[in-house]
């Protein structure tokens, strides 16, 4: 049978296919070879060959393929079966009602754009011939024509074009708030109404050029930013699509049958090709593995997997075969965690770091010196009021003043989000250019917690291999960096017993059942009840059940390898970090003191990092919190700003405004030196629009400044401030300065 033949399987082809109104279909195809141009340019000519094919667009950011064809005569998994024999395996992706919504939204922006250029450009073509009089002489009658074919143009992009400014004028009337739409509305109605008006009566100045023109140049401007927020989300898009839909799974007889990724259980065993994707999170079987988890954590070398390690879905298996024994599958995968988090944060997503007060400020004050201005040409010069006041009205309006924030917002997004750091709360990033200290959880944050197999003492006459299996069942169930490194060392013990009703404890450790016996693992006083002597709690992790201690599991720990020169990093921009532990006393100085890390507490409870936290805030310090376990959930959630690893339980993730997908420290390096940038950006802007309308205002308010010349200046002034603001993390391809790379 075919390999590809699954997708033609009805239920599958619900799932990834979108009937078109016009009777095609329509599909997207997740291909990781779109990052070699020459391959993508094959790709896409060999695909426009096939029969039925209408159209193809390439999505490189995303590594998306999206195809309409005609189903009738070219069929879903010949398509497929296509990209494979151009070693371009291309995997179908769930029909998504957000990505049609982005693509429907981005579409509807460029029609009106277009429709706006080339009314422009005819408006603007009338518009010379009577500018420079060329008709002068021959009658008023071809003047006037010229004057109705300018007012006729100019209907479509008012009432076409021009919608949008309309649409959120009113709703910001609505919501009872000032707005950058509400100004932008008035000026292109007053100055369309009064040329149609002075068209009409025959005589009088007109202005559909500056309409035309102002119009066109601030669609551009938002059009530019909407594609940058677009790639930023495609970026989450790229680890949304990782997982695939089909896995291989292997039977009870050793066959191999292929089955929807989604009906995976935890235990079963999964065949993974070489050059295939892992189809959900677990442990490597097989002896080792070299892996691509460049998607996920945006490191672009090969990682080498040992039996017994973690796999994630999305990865992509280099030297294979390999089997991979399932864990978590569907919603439950690391991928799908981190799709729910950009979902949140596209959905939290606030670009502007104005906020709307200051934007409604802005606003009030440019209708005010608007009316002011009217008011004096009235009492000075009535024929002049129009004019003097709609010119106040166009170069006034705050449009740079609130575009810079976004486009720098999205373009700083999809920077970091490409170097693997998620950032689910934009806000957050304007807060990390104040932070001044950093509060750290030690285990599985600044160090590497590993199990010294000579160290495990069993009691009560258990030998070393039953008390690490026992152990190692429970462990499992956990991602806590303690119970990982137990459980990797019980990897070479061949298949554990499955523990159940696991229940972890913040701070505490894991209880649960294994084959009927009611077990506890972690430290001392919860295990037991109380604590044991200090020569033998210390550094250790208690194994014990009803009748006391069973083993004890001396743990050794290093700092992570890129711990040092982060903080060395952190330092240098002026942050200060301290460490909030639960551990004991002694493994939090023994970490610390290579680190340099003077400030520290141990035996902290999540009650204890967060009244910690409280207390650096009442000092006035602004505090990033970066943790990757439950207990550490309270203070990301009260923090500043809080990061969280990618390895970390779900609850820390949730919590977090950054997600360092790759679970590396030094993306706080780079996320730090972004939002610096933004910072200083979105400043630059403000600046700038401050001394445009110093300069500006006056002129116009004393009528130096015709309405067509405002509305050509705001509008270039709005699209430099955009492509000033996308300048934003161009330099993040660069490792911070004594940061491997």
């Amino acid at each position: 049978m075919n390999a590809h033949a699954v997708w033609s399987h009805p239920q599958l082809l619900a799932q990834v296919l979108r009937p078109r109104r016009d009777g095609r279909n329509e599909v997207a195809l997740r291909v990781d070879a779109l990052g070699d141009a020459r391959r993508t340019l094959a790709l896409e000519q060999a695909i426009r060959a096939l029969p039925g094919v209408e159209r193809v667009a390439v999505v490189p950011a995303a590594r998306r393929l999206r195809v309409v064809w005609d189903a009738s005569r070219l069929s879903l998994d010949a398509l497929v079966e296509r990209c494979a024999a151009l070693h371009c395996p291309a995997q179908p992706l769930p029909h998504d009602g957000a990505d049609d919504i982005r693509a429907a939204e981005l579409h509807d922006a460029l029609k009106r754009l277009l429709v706006a250029g080339m009314c422009m450009m005819q408006v603007m073509a009338y518009a010379l011939v009577i500018y420079i009089g060329a008709v002068d002489f021959v009658d008023f009658t071809t003047r006037g024509l010229f004057r109705w074919l300018g007012f006729l143009t100019t209907i479509p992009l008012v009432a076409y074009s021009a919608r949008p400014f309309f649409d959120g004028a009113a709703r910001e009337l609505r919501a009872r708030r000032l707005g950058i739409n509400l100004p932008v509305a008035l000026a292109v109605a007053l100055v369309f109404l009064a040329s149609a008006y002075n068209t009409l009566r025959g005589s009088g100045e007109i202005y559909f050029d500056s309409v035309n023109m102002f119009v066109f140049l601030l669609l551009a401007a938002r059009y530019v930013e909407l594609r940058a927020r677009h790639h930023g989300n495609a970026q989450g898009d790229a680890a949304i699509d990782a997982a695939p839909l089909l896995a291989q799974r292997i039977a009870a007889d050793g066959t191999l049958e292929t089955v929807p990724a989604l009906v995976l259980r935890a235990g079963d065993l999964a065949h993974i090709a070489e050059g295939a994707t892992v189809p959900a999170d677990g442990v490597l079987a097989s002896a080792s593995a070299r892996l691509d988890e460049a998607l996920l954590s945006g490191e672009s070398h090969p990682v080498q997997r040992r039996r017994g390690e973690p796999l994630v879905a999305g990865s992509v298996l280099l030297d294979g075969p390999a089997t991979l024994r399932v864990e978590r599958s569907g919603a439950a995968t690391t991928v799908a965690r981190i799709g729910a988090l950009a979902a949140r944060a596209r959905q939290a997503r606030s670009f502007a770091t104005a906020s709307d007060r200051e934007i409604a400020r802005f606003v009030a004050r440019v209708l005010l010196l608007t009316a002011l201005t009217a008011i004096g040409w009235l009492l000075a010069n009535p024929a002049r009021a129009f004019d003097a006041a709609l010119a106040v009205l166009v170069v006034a309006c705050p449009c740079a003043f609130a575009l810079t924030a976004p486009a720098a917002f999205t373009r700083a997004l999809s920077t970091l989000a490409r170097h693997g750091v998620l950032v689910t709360d934009s806000d957050a990033l304007g807060r990390l250019a104040q932070v001044d200290t950093a509060l750290f959880d030690k285990t599985g944050t600044l160090g590497v917690p590993r199990l010294e197999l000579t160290a495990v003492e069993p009691l009560r006459g258990q030998t070393r291999e039953n008390v690490l299996a026992l152990a190692a069942a429970l462990a499992r169930e956990s991602s806590h960096p303690l119970a990982r490194a137990l459980a990797g060392a019980a990897s070479q013990l061949g298949p554990l017993q499955q523990a159940e009703h696991v229940e972890a404890v913040a701070g505490a450790g894991l209880r649960g059942t294994v084959a009927g016996r009611a077990l506890r693992l972690g430290r001392a006083d919860f295990a037991l009840g109380h604590a044991l002597a200090p020569e033998r709690q210390r550094d250790a992790l208690l194994l014990a059940d009803a009748d006391g201690a069973i083993a004890v599991f001396r743990l050794a720990e290093r700092p992570r390898h890129d711990a040092p020169a982060t903080l060395a990093a952190l330092r240098g921009d002026g942050i200060a970090a301290c460490i909030a532990s639960g551990d004991a006393p002694e493994r939090v100085a023994a970490l610390a003191a290579p680190l340099g890390i003077a400030d520290w507490r141990a035996r902290q409870s999540p009650q204890d990092k967060l009244a910690r936290l409280r207390e650096l805030r009442a000092q006035g310090h602004v505090v990033l919190a970066v943790g990757d376990g439950s207990n550490d959930a309270p203070i990301l959630a009260a923090a500043d700003v809080s990061a969280a690893l990618a390895g970390g339980t779900g609850l820390a993730q949730a919590q977090a405004d950054l997600l360092l997908m790759d679970d590396r420290l030094d993306g706080l390096v780079r996320a730090r030196g972004i939002a610096r940038e933004v910072q200083a950006i979105v400043a630059q802007g403000r600046r700038w629009s401050l001394a445009y309308n110093l300069c500006a205002v006056p002129f116009a308010a004393f009528g130096f400044v015709p309405p067509w010349l405002a509305g050509i200046g705001m509008s270039l002034s709005s699209l430099a401030v955009v492509l000033n603001a996308l300048r934003a993390g161009r330099d993040a391809g660069e490792p911070p300065r004594g940061l491997p790379a």
